[in-house]
Formats: structure tokens, C-alpha cells, sequence
């Protein structure tokens, strides 16, 4: 395929080298310093265009991708916001969009597993309470991270006595209305170059069960996006990587 890169930092290099590996070839590649060639014509030069830039950058990217009627998977997080509206520019423009908080098949086993157990553990609320811990790199730039955000949303829809997660770091709160017992806490770290890691902590008198994903690197999170990229082409939609999954268990 011809590829498109949306961000050409840490994340763009790696993308870049495994999608070379991978036989294809990297047509455009975008970054602060060359704007203004993000242009329509040169995205249509691609077959698939993948993501990986800013908060404050990706919903133009988006846009661009979409009014280019070009395939686009999208990493980049802190923009969930506007899901609603960009899902229906998408399906107007009748292109594809795949957005995720993480690419890594390790991780998106990790969704599914933790959904299972918070489905489980629903039937012990009353001996067990739940809450979450991940630490990244401290050029990350948003915080909880959006897999951590991820993980704790799924748990909300399985573990009925939490109504809401709640970012511990966030300072908008006093510790006693943090920690209410519907609240789900999210502790966040920043932490040298720590790629990734999330913890989800089941805590009762007698014992305690800890989930956790550590990931190696960012190889993951860059082949995960290139097999997305592999996978969108031809399809016309507004996706999300657990759909590229689906995992039946």
C-alpha cells in the first residue's frame, strides 16, 4: 500500500519502518515543519493514511482525511470530544475513519480480559472494590492516558456500583469526594520513558487481584497501527480498533 503519515515523531518513525518492512511504501509523511503539504492532493496520493500527531493537531488532520475521502487510522488520543461529530462527517462523506486509544494486540487482549473480569467481579461488588493505576513517559501529554480511559469505561459498563472514573492527579476535587465509593480512581504517573503500563487493582479484606499490561515499547502500539492500516482499505465506516479485533470468547 501507499501510506500517509499523519506525525512524524517517535511514533511516525517506527510506523514507518515496520510498514517498509511490510512491503509498502510511505508516499507522504507530515509533521510541524511541512504543514502547509497537507494538502488534498497529496493525501489522495495514498491508499491509507495513519494518525499518530497531537491533541492539537488531529481533529484538522482528520478533517483533512476525510474531505480527501482517504482511509484514515487514527492514534492519536485526547480528542474523544468530538467522536459524535466526526463520526458523522465520516459516514456524510461516506470514507472510513478507525480510531483507538491503543493499536497493541497485547492491549486490546488486555480490554477483553478485564472486561470479562469486571463482568465477574459485578457479582462481588460487595467484597471487592475496584480502581486503576498507568504510568507513561512524562512527554506524554494527556492524562489518564486514553487506554487507561479505555479500560476504566469498560469496566463501568460491567461493575454497576461504579458510576464515573475520576483522574486522582487532577487536583479538582478534595481526597474524601475523590474517592466516593462510586468512583472509579485513575492514579496517573509520568515517569522517565516508560512506554506504557496499566494496572487494574480488585481490592477486598482477604485478598487482592491486580491485571496488569507492561508494554516492552512502542513496537506494539506501531504494528498495531500498521495492521489497522492493512485492515481498513475497502471498508466504508466509522470504526474502532475493537472491532478490527473482535474477539469472540
Amino acid at each position: 500500500m501507499k501510506i500517509a503519515l499523519l506525525g512524524y515523531g517517535k511514533m511516525g518513525k517506527m510506523i514507518e519502518g515496520i510498514a517498509l518492512d511490510r512491503n509498502h511504501e510511505i508516499v507522504l509523511k507530515i509533521d510541524e515543519n511541512n504543514v502547509d503539504e497537507l494538502t488534498i492532493e497529496n493525501l489522495q496520493k495514498a491508499d491509507v493514511a495513519i494518525e499518530f500527531s497531537t491533541p492539537h493537531t488531529v481533529l484538522n488532520n482528520i478533517y483533512k482525511c476525510i474531505e480527501a475521502k482517504v482511509p484514515l487510522v487514527v492514534g492519536t488520543t485526547g480528542w474523544y470530544g468530538h467522536l459524535q461529530e466526526i463520526k458523522d462527517a465520516c459516514i456524510a462523506a461516506d470514507t472510513s475513519v478507525m480510531y483507538g486509544s491503543n493499536f497493541s494486540v497485547g492491549v486490546n487482549i488486555f480490554f477483553q480480559i478485564s472486561k470479562m473480569a469486571a463482568k465477574m467481579m459485578n457479582n462481588f461488588s460487595d467484597q471487592y472494590d475496584v480502581c486503576m493505576e498507568e504510568i507513561h513517559h512524562i512527554h506524554k501529554l494527556d492524562s489518564p492516558s486514553g487506554t487507561a480511559i479505555t479500560i476504566a469505561e469498560d469496566i463501568l459498563d460491567e461493575f454497576k456500583d461504579k458510576k464515573q472514573w475520576v483522574d486522582v492527579n487532577s487536583g479538582n476535587a478534595d481526597d474524601v469526594t475523590l474517592h466516593k465509593p462510586e468512583n472509579l480512581t485513575i492514579n496517573s504517573f509520568r515517569e522517565g520513558e516508560v512506554p506504557g503500563t496499566h494496572v487494574v487493582l480488585y481490592d477486598s479484606d482477604v485478598d487482592r487481584i491486580e491485571l496488569k499490561h507492561i508494554a516492552h515499547g512502542r513496537q506494539g502500539f506501531a504494528l498495531g497501527a500498521v495492521l489497522a492500516a492493512e485492515w481498513l482499505p475497502g471498508k466504508t465506516g466509522f470504526f474502532s480498533v475493537k472491532e478490527m479485533y473482535d474477539f469472540k470468547v
